[in-house]
């Protein structure tokens, strides 16, 4: 900051020079106007100068009158606060103004009459009406010029003020028989260039003596009055004696004529007692001292009037409340604006003097911001520490301003600093994480859940935008499974979730604002696939094939309770969905035969009877525990024997032919009465069967399988035709041990053929192995070749791996495995 004086003429047009200010003050021109480079002034002054922003000069704005700008005459000085931002500076410049010669000196009255007594000895002096000119130092009145006449003189005196005024001099003696009245033109000028001059004629009227004149106790009087006096208190009591008698002896008082108008306004003279009252209000702060001229006169013939000066001082009182005006403001504030960011600058102005008018301005202690005096009555708004919008969005700084008076007046000022967001809070979602419960089998594109996330800032800081993180599920792109709105945090199913292949995944979900720099979040979602009952139980055991019957053989001879087999199924469901029950559909007789509805175990209910059929169908349903529960059937044919083989399957995958139950004994009569009859018949046959058990050793040992196991052997898929006339090939004589294998082409599913294998001391059905059937050879032109009595059959070299499906119950393995040991060890002993 700084401080300039200059100097410029009143009255000068607007747009004239005063200075160049940008010069003077260093700045530099070009920054001017975006540092707001301008003067600072009271609200409601006229503006009578103003600055150039294009190039710092400071010009004339309104034409300056000076005796309207300075009532009080003397030094005349505008006083200017130049005020530019960024940085913020301050400068204090007066600017004097110049009178210049405008105004020509003017009487009060265009004619005088003044009253001369006969009798008034020569170098008699009579006070003239002075001329008033408004303008100062040589521009005022300089001289009076009186025009010639062979009476009077006129001599110019000056004041102790320095102010003129005319006496005229009596130079002849009058004689109010030979002339009653003299008239003279008085003319005042004063010392300006061009000088101007104003006139006043004077009658001069000879009267008879009245030769003594009113005189006060002093030339001059001065009195102290406080400015809030009301109207009507005495200011002065005046007092005038005048020697004469009478009339010439009675006192007048009275303004003089060149009382200004502001002094009539304000004050009063009593005529008769001399008081000077208060009639109007008084400002000090408008003018501190009054000046009145009163004068004196008494009621005689050619009175005389004298005068006198009264200085009225006025006594300041605290009368006026500090002004507070916010002369810049910048508003709003960052919040991430650091501590002496300076918000507002404060100008403080309190038109009392001394006491009255110093100020202490000081803000409320409840806000973070402090009050810095940089000039005289001038403070700037800092912080003081870090602000934080999303705790205060707006502070009401309250200002209090109080002046040292008694008793001190104050004015507050309230100051409203709005907070500006910066991107300072990351978005922070309601849950640490979510949860979310989908059923299988949605619809693709249905809404599964939602997410949200809050930022406390505000606008686009806040304005936050959802997505999922890149990564992958069961090897496939997570964008392939969910999606997400962006705007609202709405997440949907893309496609339709099984929860056989999958039960449950999570993705992270980013939230991030608009802000600069951006900020996000992350939360992790879980998505958990409900079960769904949309699966049926599948059955596993018996394994049903191109449409088979699984059949199993049942002795005759069974006890109630005897285990027949056991179906087993599986649910790829959870829960109650894949929670199975078992039960009899259909049966040839439901007294005969139960499944138990946990194990599906079949079992015997009673011993069978002659009558019973040989051939039971039997219709077994599983259903799962689901709403609405799902369920599969499947078909068993039983085949009642009298005799029962130990190595057959709980179910065998293949269907006997009708006329197997009444031709099996039939075939074994065949065969002992044959054997009886033919011994050599008989012996071919021994033959025979020895041939092949060592042709199956010597399979078993080419397939790669182990002696023990009874084996399968491939073969072509017999015709349909050689299906219906297929019997056991053989039965072990009575009495044996060892064990006989009985082909079987047909009762399977197609490109297959099995081998049972059966012992004498088996009472029960044991497990059997399939193979896959070899492609007839080139030269086999007639597969059903195979399916003749007496035919071997091909073993294939190819090792094939045995159908699991099919387990034999735990109940039954160790019989199985002790079957196929004897089995093997009477082969290898043949």
């Amino acid at each position: 900051g700084g401080q300039l004086r200059y100097a410029a003429p009143e009255e000068l047009e607007h747009g004239a020079f005063v200075a160049n200010l940008g010069e003077d003050l260093g700045l530099d021109v070009s920054t001017l106007s975006a540092r707001r480079f301008r003067i600072v002034s009271r609200a409601g002054a006229r503006q009578h100068l103003e600055v150039n922003l294009e190039n710092g000069i400071l010009f004339v704005n309104e034409r300056i009158d000076r005796e309207e700008v300075c009532e009080a005459g003397g030094t005349c000085l505008l006083h200017l606060q130049l005020l530019v931002e960024s940085p913020l500076e301050l400068y204090r410049v007066e600017v004097e103004v110049l009178d210049i010669n405008d105004h020509a000196p003017t009487f009060p009255w265009q004619e005088y009459v003044l009253e001369v007594a006969e009798s008034a000895v020569l170098g008699a002096r009579f006070p003239l009406e002075s001329a008033q000119d408004p303008d100062v130092g040589t521009n005022s009145v300089h001289t009076y010029r009186l025009s010639p006449n062979g009476f009077f003189s006129l001599e110019v005196q000056t004041r102790s003020d320095a102010s003129k005024f005319a006496e005229l001099v009596l130079e002849r003696a009058l004689d109010r028989e030979q002339q009653r009245a003299h008239r003279v033109l008085l003319t005042a000028l004063d010392g300006g260039v061009p000088e101007r001059s104003g006139t006043a004629h004077i009658l001069i009227t000879v009267l008879d003596a009245n030769d003594n004149v009113p005189a006060f106790d002093q030339p001059s009087y001065g009195v102290s009055l406080p400015e809030d006096a009301p109207a009507g208190t005495l200011v002065i009591q005046l007092n005038a004696t005048d020697l004469d008698e009478g009339p010439n002896g009675e006192i007048e008082y009275s303004f003089s004529g060149h009382a200004p108008p502001r002094i009539r306004e304000l004050f009063h003279i009593e005529p008769q007692s001399g008081q000077v009252l208060l009639k109007g209000p008084l400002d000090y702060e408008r003018a501190s001292v009054h000046e009145l001229y009163v004068q004196a006169k008494d009621r005689g013939p050619s009175a005389v009037a004298v005068h006198c000066r009264v200085l009225v001082h006025l006594l300041d009182v605290n009368d006026n409340a500090p002004e507070v005006t916010l002369t810049s403001v910048s508003t709003p504030v960052l919040e991430d604006a650091p501590p002496g960011t300076v918000i507002a600058v404060i100008s403080i102005l309190d038109p009392d003097s001394g006491d009255n008018g110093r100020v202490n301005c000081e803000v409320s202690p409840d806000v973070p911001f402090e009050l810095r005096s940089s000039f005289r009555n001038y403070y700037t708004l800092v912080t003081t520490q870090a602000l934080d919008r999303e705790v205060v969005p707006e502070y009401n700084v309250s200002i209090t301003a109080r002046d040292m008076g008694s008793p001190a007046l104050l004015t507050r000022s309230t100051l409203t600093v709005p907070v500006s967001d910066v991107n300072d809070n990351a978005p922070r979602f309601l849950q640490p994480s979510y949860s979310v419960y989908v059923m299988e089998n949605n619809a693709p594109g249905a809404s599964i859940c939602s997410v949200s996330a809050l930022d406390p800032d505000c606008q686009q800081n806040a304005y936050l935008s959802y997505s999922i993180a890149d990564g992958h599920i069961h090897g496939m792109p997570v964008g392939t499974y969910v999606s997400i709105n962006s705007d609202s945090g709405h997440m949907y199913a893309l496609r339709s979730l099984d929860y056989e292949q999958i039960r449950s995944f999570q993705i992270q979900v980013q939230a991030q604002d608009a802000g600069f720099p951006p900020l996000s979040a992350n939360v992790t979602v879980h998505i958990f696939v409900l079960d769904q009952n949309d699966n049926a139980p599948v059955i596993v055991s018996p394994m049903m094939r191109n449409g088979s019957v699984a059949t199993e053989l049942v002795p005759r001879s069974a006890r109630p309770g005897y285990l027949v087999g056991t179906v087993s199924a599986v649910d790829a469901d959870a829960g109650l969905n894949s929670r199975l029950s078992y039960q009899l559909l259909q049966a040839t007789d439901f007294t005969l035969f139960s499944v138990a509805p946990d194990t599906g175990e079949l079992r015997t209910l009673r011993s069978f009877l002659e009558q019973d059929a040989t051939r039971q169908q039997l219709v077994v349903q599983v259903r799962d525990g689901g709403q609405p529960a799902l369920s599969a059937t499947v078909s068993l044919l039983l085949s009642v024997v009298d005799t029962m083989p130990q190595t057959l399957s709980d179910f065998s995958e293949f269907s006997l032919p009708p006329e197997t139950s009444s031709s099996s004994p039939l075939t074994l009569y065949l065969l002992v009465s044959l054997g009886s009859i033919s011994f050599t018949f008989l012996l071919a046959i021994l033959i025979l069967t020895a041939i092949r058990c060592r042709g199956d050793r010597r399979s078993c040992q080419g397939d790669g399988c182990s002696p023990p196991r009874c084996h399968c052997c491939p073969g072509s898929r017999p015709s349909s035709d050689s299906l219906k006339t297929s019997n056991l090939m053989a039965q072990p004589p009575a009495g044996t041990t060892a064990a006989t294998c009985l082909d079987v082409p047909g009762g399977g599913p197609p490109g297959y053929c099995y081998k049972v294998c059966l012992g004498p001391e088996s009472a029960q059905s044991d497990f059997m192995f399939l193979k896959p059937c070899s492609p007839p050879r080139n030269n086999e032109k007639d597969p059903g070749k195979w399916s003749q009595p007496g035919q071997h059959l091909q073993v294939s070299k190819q090792i094939k791996q045995p159908n699991m499906d099919w387990l034999p119950p735990s109940t039954q393995r160790p019989a199985l495995k002790r079957y196929q040991i004897q089995r093997c060890g009477n082969r290898g002993s043949g």
